[in-house]
């Protein structure tokens, strides 16, 4: 049940040198159309284009809708967890929504869909949707469909990462409470979201809207679209790496993980020539 002007919503948005797309951001943000009071944390990292000015004129025409952080260091290089303190002491409402500055909604109804499943399922631990996928560089759309079911659970997620970030809502106290339990372990790995996700699906199913609410942008060189193929493999190796720290501490069974592992360490190490690197990935998972 929503109480009257309870915050019910809290929009975490980080944005740095998104120039060319934060009105977009900004503009799915304040078209929601809500039965209950929401608002959005804009974080500017100290960006070092028109970002936090574009960020200010939406935040005097919008007062009650974005809410303005502007940074003069920028925390994300800082890899010391306060970035996640600094946004952790804003989110208030009962639920937390995530879009960062390069994505955007399309679905003016998106936050309203969300909160009313949720309420009306309490054992789920968050909620996601479909996009459209945008590359920046050929102009194109694409439809990303990651899974056809409307239930994810942890089994799911150890096979690869379904959800869509930009159109995650989830509940507050399970966000707070990863970040108190989160081991450091995780910390330093280039994907952010996807171990909060395992352990959110530990602590009830998602669920996944098939309608698509927002679009992803695709651009060159981000943490998941990497040109670089030594980057690339990291990349997936810690994904790897990842799935094997959670088998391992929440004892979850899958006991030929190791063996997928070690045989994406050998095909790619031994197709490119990194045999230095082999031995040590081998041997290394954590």
């Amino acid at each position: 049940m929503f109480i009257k002007d309870e915050l019910m919503v809290v929009i975490r948005c980080l944005a740095y040198n998104h120039e060319p797309y934060i009105r977009q951001c900004l503009d799915g943000f304040v078209m929601q159309k809500t039965n209950f009071r929401f608002e959005a944390i804009v974080h500017d990292d100290a960006s070092t284009d028109g970002t936090a000015s574009i960020i200010r004129e939406y935040a005097e025409k919008y007062p009650d809708i974005i809410k303005p952080i502007y940074e003069t260091e920028n925390q994300y290089s800082k890899r010391d967890g306060s970035l996640s303190r600094i946004m952790n002491a804003h989110m208030h409402g009962r639920y937390i929504a995530i879009c960062e500055g390069d994505d955007y909604w399309t679905d003016p109804y998106k936050l309203q869909k969300q909160v009313d499943f949720m309420e009306a399922n309490p054992e789920y631990s968050m909620c996601y949707t479909n996009i459209d996928r945008y590359n920046q560089k050929t102009k194109v759309f694409d439809e990303w469909i990651l899974s056809d079911s409307n239930v994810i659970t942890v089994d799911d997620l150890m096979i690869f990462n379904r959800v869509h970030t930009l159109t995650v809502l989830l509940r507050k106290e399970l966000l707070l409470e990863y970040s108190v339990k989160k081991p450091q372990v995780l910390e330093n790995l280039p994907m952010g979201d996807y171990p909060m996700w395992l352990w959110m699906s530990l602590q009830g199913p998602i669920y996944h809207f098939k309608d698509k609410m927002g679009v992803y942008r695709v651009l060159e060189n981000s943490a998941s679209h990497i040109k670089d193929k030594f980057k690339k493999y990291k990349f997936f190796l810690a994904g790897y790496n990842l799935r094997l720290y959670f088998n391992k501490e929440y004892k979850l069974g899958y006991y030929d993980l190791w063996f997928r592992r070690l045989k994406f360490v050998v095909v790619s190490c031994i197709k490119n020539g990194w045999y230095k690197e082999m031995l040590n990935d081998i041997l290394r998972w954590k």
